[in-house]
């Protein structure tokens, strides 16, 4: 039995369903109103602008994967130009049927027609077999991104404020404290 045929498509708003439920663990957290009205301002930047894309592939005729081609630049500090392929993502009941490929030879296409020689893209450090697809295809890790939230990061900044604190104003007591740290440590391994 050969494969079935996966066609690629622009995406419409008749997608947004199949997008909402694809992209569930990439959108926006909040109601379902909220990230419909995030997709169709992304529909809606893509009709405007020629820098982005987002495409749909089909396989036997239904959705089974998107991703969105954005023009943007390596980084903020590297500004040679890249295609960003963001959260292409196929169906796990049609994986190697094709549609993974079919939505990277659309950003190839998307790359080719902006005459830009390189794709980025970002993958989950657990998605394992994403991330050996984008290895196959010639993609290497070139920086970890990492996300907080503002209280977050602001709490352990003053956690860690607080500690130097201590040790620069009374060196010798956090030298024990270390000291006796180590010494637990070193008794929890023995026994």
């Amino acid at each position: 039995m050969g494969r079935s045929q996966v066609v690629v498509r622009d995406a419409v708003l008749e997608d947004l369903d199949f997008l909402a439920g694809l992209w569930s663990t990439s959108l926006r957290r909040g109601e379902s109103g909220v990230q419909r009205a995030d997709l169709v301002a992304i529909l809606e930047r893509v009709d405007v602008l020629g820098t982005h894309r987002l495409v749909v592939a089909e396989h036997d005729a239904r959705p089974a994967g998107a991703v969105l081609l954005l023009v943007d630049t390596v980084s903020s500090l590297n500004l040679e130009p890249t295609i960003r392929v963001v959260s292409p993502i196929v169906l796990p009941d049609v994986r190697r049927q094709g549609v993974g490929h079919a939505l990277m030879e659309a950003a190839l296409a998307f790359a080719e027609q902006h005459d830009i020689v390189t794709l980025s893209t970002a993958v989950s450090p657990g998605a394992r077999e994403s991330n050996r697809f984008m290895a196959r295809l010639g993609f290497s890790a070139q920086a970890t991104y990492r996300l907080a939230s503002v209280p977050v990061v602001r709490a352990r900044l003053r956690g860690q404020r607080a500690g130097l604190t201590v040790a620069g104003g009374n060196g010798r007591a956090a030298t024990r404290v270390i000291a006796a740290r180590r010494s637990m440590r070193r008794s929890r391994a023995a026994g």
